[in-house]
């Protein structure tokens, strides 16, 4: 396999680590707690570094900074390795020259004597009878077993499994897991899918063992690296091993190599931190240049993913790099002095980016921090605003894309607004569409953008899509309506069912209106009444035949769509009346059709069917409008017709059609309009049998005759004859108001109103007659009530009944008699209604004394309303409140039966006498004359 180098002095530096001393924070100075150590190895983990010497103890520093530490060897400590998910601490150390020895301290359990407990104790052996010193160790850690990884400077690799389970002392569990010639000098462990994976690196090769029931062994290179030089990745690089010798970074895989990085440079340490990889070199042009040869590293800090250095800061003397505490610490120099490297703020990185203008580092960085979508969007933001002042208008709108959903399209749109900017705003609303987000405006401009363009194959493809709706359909249509893209726009609505748009760009544009009446012959009634209702007008004037055989389906319940099984729907023909304004035979045949189908047709129907029966064209002949005159008045005679008579009434009357008025006036029962219409056209034998056919109804009929006879200068002795015999018989207006409406005719003689005077005073004196023969009557009656009175005064009153004149039995004591005359047993009274007056008189008594309080409460009533009238500033409501209380009402003797229409004006000028006749009447017990 080929390995890919990637060449490093393309790489910038950011500086996203902050180099700090550490400092005591007791007393503010550089801290000096590990001075005077003879450090060997280190280690960090569970909250604390970890330290070893050459005097054989491990020394703990804490996060206070305060140092601890207990012997753990008689020698020296070689190596450590703290246990991230358990408070252990593996060491291997020499205490005396047997060997050296692996001990396992459990850091949660301290003896008195300030001691972990050291929970396994295991002596190392490669297999050899001589004693082999160690020269790396790696931990791996799982939840059912930890395993150490031992390898030797002779070459071998051993592996102990359950490495912190106590076990007695010296008990050797070694596995030889590698031999080689050369000697150990990394380790490394990484997860694999069917059990850990052990890298081994020797100084010429590195291997890769599969651990498990069966052990796998790969050769991975012949190029090996020093003691240090030597990690694993995390999760971003998949678990690689790395590897530094001094001319790359070798990365390496399970079963093949990885990529290279070219970073030259003599490297004494490797260690990977985050997603970082830090290298330590030794600077040789530092060290002869340094007085005392004391040798100076640069700590440089890669990121491998998004290939730029994070950090680069020259140290002296790099002893240890350890990770805790959230940060990167180094110690350094001969009085192992601690430095701190803390990466910045996600946000303190991206200042530094946007500055340098490396947007899409900030990008990847930003996903890299898992930042949240505002932020990465408000990146590519400042990104595109930055291609878009620098010209690249492409590269521009491909980062306003990026933020679609989050940035308000406005602030991108009015960039790109110029005509030479076209492509990249129609590739922004494009996008815009196919994530749902487009409103009608940016719909509209799109395609404004594809009509300008004359994309006529994006045009067709964005509105003839079968994919999921994702733009406004009425404003799609608008805008090809608006650009003569009639057949896209016809497509849109016939797809989406914009049946308004459909016929509209039919009709105005194109104006094809049978076709438009076809489809308005296909779609429901619902929406063919709302559509027919709105471009009715236009369909009619240009097809008037199809459209009015269309509304009479459409008005009788036989459209062939819409509605409930069983249901008939029919729309109100009165509603499209107003679109035959210029069709008026169509509108004719249309309305004969309706009240012929649907009797029970408005009040409107009608009215228009008459209207249009009546009207006559100038082209029209005598007989064609005689033909029309006949349908109007049987339509007028119709018991079903339900128009209105007043309007009728006016259209028979403009146009002078006589039979309609008359049968009008005679349904509405105004008799007197009738007769003044024959008087108006002076037909004096319809006037007079009007009255003859009508004077049961109106008896004042004669009246009005009377009166417009009298005023002719033409004979008329013989209808006045007639007349008055009439209102003799009737009894309709006094003699001398006959007399005195008479006078005014010139050829009226006395001989004419001889035999009616002749009766009229006939009658008076019979009256008159009458009249004294009832008051004598009633003045011997008056006298003969008075003498009884003085008698019952006067004498005393026997009473010789036989009967009782209730139950009519002989009469027996005890017995009630009463004044009157009659007589009733006492048992018989108490069954009557009441004991004190006599249950025969009762009631002609109550009638006479009902009568004596009323005309005492009429008198007083009377007294009473002319003291309140004159006291009352307001009279007229002092008039209506006794008005109201019937105070005023009188009985009379009407002469005119009521009438149940309002009469119009008569035109006749009646005498004053006869008017006010007619409307009070003659008050019972007047005289005539």
């Amino acid at each position: 396999a080929i390995m890919a180098t990637m060449a490093y002095p393309k790489w910038r530096n950011y500086g996203f680590f902050d180099k700090e001393l550490v400092k005591n924070p007791e007393d503010d100075q550089v801290l000096d707690v590990l001075k005077g150590i003879n450090i060997t190895v280190s280690s960090s983990g569970r909250g604390h570094m970890v330290f070893g010497d050459a005097d054989g103890f491990v020394h703990f520093l804490h996060r206070d900074l305060h140092v601890s530490k207990f012997m753990a060897y008689q020698c020296r400590v070689s190596h450590l390795a703290q246990l991230k998910q358990h408070n252990v601490l593996i060491s291997v150390g020499d205490d005396d020259e047997s060997g050296p020895i692996v001990k396992v301290w459990n850091c949660d359990k301290w003896d008195r004597s300030g001691n972990p407990h050291c929970i396994r104790l295991l002596p190392l052996s490669p297999g050899t009878r001589t004693v082999q010193p160690v020269s790396v160790i790696a931990v791996h850690e799982a939840d059912h077993t930890t395993q150490l990884a031992v390898g030797y400077c002779n070459g071998t690799v051993a592996v102990i499994k359950d490495i912190i389970k106590e076990r007695m002392f010296r008990t050797n569990q070694q596995h030889a897991l590698h031999q080689d010639r050369d000697p150990i000098t990394g380790l490394a462990f990484a997860p694999g899918k069917i059990g850990p994976i052990l890298y081994v690196a020797t100084s010429n090769a590195v291997f890769s063992y599969q651990l498990g029931p069966n052990v796998h062994r790969e050769s991975l290179g012949q190029l090996g690296c020093e003691v240090g030089c030597a990690t694993v990745s995390d999760q971003s690089q998949d678990f690689q091993f790395v590897v530094g010798r001094k001319e790359a970074v070798y990365f390496y895989q399970r079963e093949d190599k990885g990529p290279c990085f070219v970073f030259e440079g003599e490297k004494t340490l490797i260690h990977w931190f985050r997603s970082f990889l830090v290298v330590v070199f030794r600077d040789t042009r530092a060290v002869k240049s340094t007085t005392g040869g004391k040798s100076v590293c640069n700590v440089n800090i890669y990121d491998i993913q998004n290939k730029y250095i994070a950090s680069a800061s020259p140290f002296p003397d790099v002893r240890a790099v350890l990770a805790e505490w959230g940060a990167l610490y180094v110690v350094s120099g001969s009085d192992h002095k601690l430095y701190r490297l803390e990466e910045k703020s996600t946000a303190s990185k991206l200042d530094i980016l946007f500055r340098k203008n490396q947007y899409e580092m900030a990008i990847n960085l930003a996903r890299n921090q898992r930042c949240d979508m505002d932020g990465l969007v408000d990146i590519f933001r400042q990104y595109g605003d930055h291609l878009y002042s620098k010209g690249d208008y492409d590269g521009a709108i491909k980062q306003y894309v990026r933020t679609i959903g989050r940035l308000e399209p406005s602030y991108v749109i009015r960039r790109f607004l110029d005509a030479q900017r076209i492509h990249n705003l129609t590739t922004y609303l494009e996008e815009l569409h196919a994530k749902n987000l487009a409103n009608t405006d940016h719909t509209t401009l799109l395609l404004n953008c594809y009509t300008k363009l004359k994309a006529v194959h994006k045009l067709k493809q964005f509105i003839q899509t079968d994919r999921e709706l994702n733009f406004d359909v009425e404003t799609a249509i608008k805008v090809c309506r608006q650009a003569s893209y009639f057949d896209h726009a016809l497509h849109l609505a016939k797809k989406y069912k914009q049946h308004e748009w459909f016929l509209k760009i039919q009709i105005e544009d194109r104006r094809v209106y049978m076709e438009a009446l076809d489809y308005i012959g296909r779609l429901d009634f619902l929406d063919a009444e709302f559509n027919l209702k709105k471009y009715g007008k236009d369909l009619v004037n240009e097809k008037p035949d199809a459209t009015t055989e269309l509304l009479k389906l459409l008005c009788t319940g036989k459209w062939p769509r819409g509605g409930l099984p069983g249901e008939e729907m029919r729309a109100q023909p009165e509603e499209f009346v107003h679109i035959f304004v210029q069709r008026k035979e169509q509108l004719l045949h249309f309305l004969e059709h309706m009240v012929q189908y649907q009797p029970n047709s408005s009040k409107l129907v009608y009215n228009t069917l008459l209207e249009l029966y009546l009207h006559h064209d100038k082209d029209e002949t005598t007989v064609e409008q005689q033909q029309r005159e006949d349908k109007a008045l049987d339509l007028l005679r119709s018991p079903d017709a339900d128009f209105d008579i007043d309007h009728a009434l006016v259209l028979a009357q403009m146009h002078n059609f006589r039979a309609g008025v008359l049968h009008l006036y005679e349904r509405a029962r105004l008799y007197h309009q009738i007769l003044q219409y024959h008087m108006e056209h002076n037909d004096y034998s319809l006037v007079m049998e009007t009255c003859n056919s009508h004077e049961l109804r109106d008896p004042n009929l004669w009246v009005q005759a009377l009166a417009y006879f009298a005023g002719k200068e033409d004979d008329c002795r013989e209808q006045i004859a007639e007349v008055l015999t009439h209102i003799e018989k009737r009894k309709l207006l006094p003699p001398l108001m006959v007399i005195q409406t008479l006078a005014r005719n010139s050829t009226c003689t006395l001989a004419v109103v001889k035999d009616y005077v002749s009766k009229c005073l006939q009658r008076e004196n019979e009256q008159i007659a009458e009249d004294e023969r009832m008051i004598k009557e009633y003045r011997e009656n008056t006298e003969k009530m008075r003498g009884q009175i003085e008698l019952m005064r006067t004498t005393a009153k026997v009473f010789q009944p036989t009967k009782c004149h209730y139950c009519t039995n002989p009469i027996e004591l005890p017995a009630v008699h009463f004044l009157c005359g009659h007589s009733y047993h006492q048992n018989c009274l108490e069954a009557a209604e009441s004991e004190s007056e006599c249950p025969l008189c009762a009631e002609k008594n109550r009638n006479i004394l009902d009568q004596i309080r009323s005309q005492e409460h009429g008198r007083e009533l009377h007294e009473e309303f002319h003291r309140e009238l004159s006291q009352s500033n307001d009279r007229f409501a002092v008039v209506a409140q006794y008005f109201g209380r019937g105070v005023f009402n009188k009985v009379t003797y009407l002469t005119e039966a009521p009438s149940q229409a309002k009469p119009l004006p008569v035109k006749i000028e009646l005498p004053r006498e006869i008017m006010l006749h007619q409307t009070g009447g003659v008050h019972a017990g007047s005289q005539p004359y």
